[in-house]
């Protein structure tokens, strides 16, 4: 099975010839399992060829992928490094996840102190050092250091150093053994002077930016010339550490080492359609990636578009990074960057990079931008339909204009008691799982759907206007981002409760109901007092019905989870007489409360560890007033 619209023998006669990270998703859009490619065609194929040898948990793999998406990169080391980000962040079912999140090993530069020294690292903090990196291996860091360490004169120890010059031969008795083996130019004793080793670890810092060639060639140059008078032990030395460094200077753009977070927006385009790639920075990795499709650029030039897209796009999106890569720059720049600052609570900079790293990242986003264009066109299309169209339907079904954030609840209990309420948020028609929410209900007691729905949503908004006079209007918080619709599981009954919470509050929010058949099937919606019907094979209709059963699902998911760690009361916990041994007894026993309330005393004597008093005691709990 797959995802609809998602042929998956047409997508892997799609996939590109080119390194990469391939992510399987499931019918619920999990991803199921990422992994990296030298060439994403070769590799995504074999999955899904009969003849290949697979191991049985591959194969359980494999019958639950639904669809799957692809990030080309420029070489398998970029697929190494965004491969690892990616694990890290979604956690995959499939993927075999190593629990002490071992991290990629840096380069670190401590220019913040006099005399820096160079040391490996696994950490990247905001101090005044350089960081260099990520590398997938730390024995080739190792040995490129201990070099750089050498050729460049850099101490190797981590003594605080004085700015004491020495003064007799006495004082060179106290210094280390490195210096006397030639190995640190003795900066703790004066032996330097402190412009000539900042000079040496400039020279450190070129290399480690690309500029390598020097180096590389007179490596050669010497390895030649031991091989010539068959000097073979220098020679593979020389050659070890050759490909050491070759690995170390390697270009990757995956991961950025300032571990600022940024959006990095690009865009590919034909005569009629445009897709605008995003790719997600955080703590300086790559955790993520969406693509758009832009509607209506006849006649658009590129920085209309992105200038466009940045203000639709940013409207809408609760978290606004620190910094935007961007291929091309527009007039109003600096207003736009003014409005972004203000949304965020402090500076943000669109930037358009012309060389290195951040200019990298954005031609790797553009690459893949031409990529969904040229082969996903109609699937984004297909995408787009499905939620934002449908969004918009269900907008102009009730009248309304922008829909971006959409809220649902719903209660779930068992026999009334324990009552537990969900909330589920989609934005742009998609489930944006960070922002749900789980209540407790605290003051309702008994079957009391409505009551507990007030609760819910009492507490909900009153959280929120309460994060926002703290965090004096900023959209940072659990609560505190309000939806443009509150979709209620039900009709004119839930609307009213929703109406009254907000009336209360002083809240001004669109409610709309999701009226049942008698089968329990939406048939309609309830806005305004109306009902209005709805097409049932169209996409709006499509996008309430998943929503109301994510509320449904998540309800009963955190009901569920409760029960599993005895969190949760039973109303057989309020029988006298009755203890875990017998609750327990009853309950594989019967199916349902329900079930014991209708059984009479001779059929629950019947139950193992049930006599004939406790029997009694129960039928009794739920027939008070009866004689027995």
């Amino acid at each position: 099975m797959s995802k609809a619209g998602f042929d998956i023998e047409e997508e892997l006669n799609k996939l590109p010839k080119k390194p990469g990270v391939y992510l399987m998703h499931d019918n619920d859009d999990m991803i199921i399992y990422v992994g990296k490619a030298i060439i994403l065609r070769n590799r995504v194929r074999s999955y899904f060829r009969e003849s290949t040898n697979k191991t049985a948990k591959i194969r359980q793999m494999v019958d639950h992928i639904a669809w799957f998406e692809y990030v080309v990169t420029g070489s398998e080391l970029e697929a190494l490094v965004l491969e690892n980000n990616l694990i890290k962040e979604h956690q995959p079912k499939y993927n075999t996840l190593l629990k002490d999140d071992k991290t990629y090993p840096y380069i670190k530069v401590t220019t913040g102190e006099d005399y820096p020294r160079i040391t490996l690292t696994r950490q990247v903090k905001k101090d005044n050092a350089r960081y260099f990196g990520p590398f997938t291996s730390a024995n080739a860091v190792k040995d490129t250091i201990e070099f750089l360490q050498k050729y460049y004169n850099i101490r190797p120890c981590n003594k605080r150093i004085s700015e004491n010059k020495y003064s007799s031969e006495e004082d060179l008795k106290g210094t280390c053994l490195y210096y006397h083996m030639n190995s640190c130019p003795a900066p703790c004793i004066g032996l330097i002077k402190k412009e000539d080793y900042n000079e040496a670890v400039k020279g450190v810092i070129d290399f480690l930016n690309g500029n390598y060639k020097v180096l590389i060639n007179e490596l050669k140059t010497k390895m030649d010339a031991a091989s010539e008078i068959m000097d073979y032990e220098k020679a593979i030395e020389y050659r070890d550490l050759l490909n050491s460094i070759s690995q170390i200077t390697q270009k990757q753009r995956i991961t950025d080492s300032s571990a600022n977070d940024r959006d990095v927006i690009a865009l590919a385009r034909d005569s009629e359609s445009v897709i605008i790639q995003v790719f997600y920075i955080r703590g300086g990795k790559i955790i993520g990636r969406e693509h758009h499709y832009m509607e209506n650029i006849y006649e658009s030039d590129d920085k209309d578009i992105i200038r466009n897209f940045i203000l639709q796009f940013y409207a809408g999106t609760p978290y606004i990074p620190k910094e935007m890569l961007i291929p091309v720059t527009f007039e109003d720049k600096e207003i736009i960057e003014e409005w972004l600052s203000s949304k965020r609570g402090n500076k943000v900079h669109l930037l358009t990079p012309v060389k290195g790293k951040k200019e990298k990242l954005l031609e790797l986003a553009e690459r893949n931008a031409e990529i969904v264009l040229r082969q996903d066109i109609e699937k984004v299309k297909n995408e787009e339909a499905k939620t934002k169209g449908a969004v918009s339907e269900i907008a102009e079904l009730i009248g309304l204009k922008d829909i971006v954030r959409m809220e649902a609840y719903d209660i779930s209990n068992i026999s009334g008691y324990d009552s537990v309420g969900s909330m589920v948020v989609y934005e742009n028609g998609k489930p944006k799982r960070n922002d749900y929410r789980k209540f407790k209900i605290k003051t309702v007691e008994g079957p009391n759907d409505y009551a507990s729905m007030d609760e819910v949503l009492t507490r909900r908004f009153s959280h929120g206007l309460k994060e926002m006079e703290e965090n004096e209007g900023s959209t940072y918080g659990k609560f505190n981002r309000f939806p443009d619709l509150i979709m209620m599981d039900g009709g004119k009954g839930q609307v009213n409760i929703a109406l009254k919470v907000l009336s209360k509050l002083n809240l001004r929010i669109p409610v709309c109901g999701m009226v049942k058949d008698d089968n329990h099937r939406t048939r309609g919606l309830y806005y305004n007092d109306i009902e209005i019907p709805i097409d049932r094979n169209s996409e709006g209709f499509k996008l309430i019905t998943r929503i109301q059963d994510e509320a449904h699902r998540f309800a009963i998911e955190f009901h569920r989870s409760l029960r599993s760690s005895g969190q949760v009361h039973s109303v057989l916990d309020d029988i006298k007489g009755i203890g875990k041994t017998r609750r327990r007894a009853l309950m594989r026993y019967y199916e349902s409360i329900e079930d014991i309330k209708n059984a009479d005393v001779e059929e629950l004597k019947k139950v193992p560890s049930m006599d004939a008093r406790s029997a009694e005691a129960v039928y009794g709990f739920f027939h008070k007033g009866m004689i027995l």
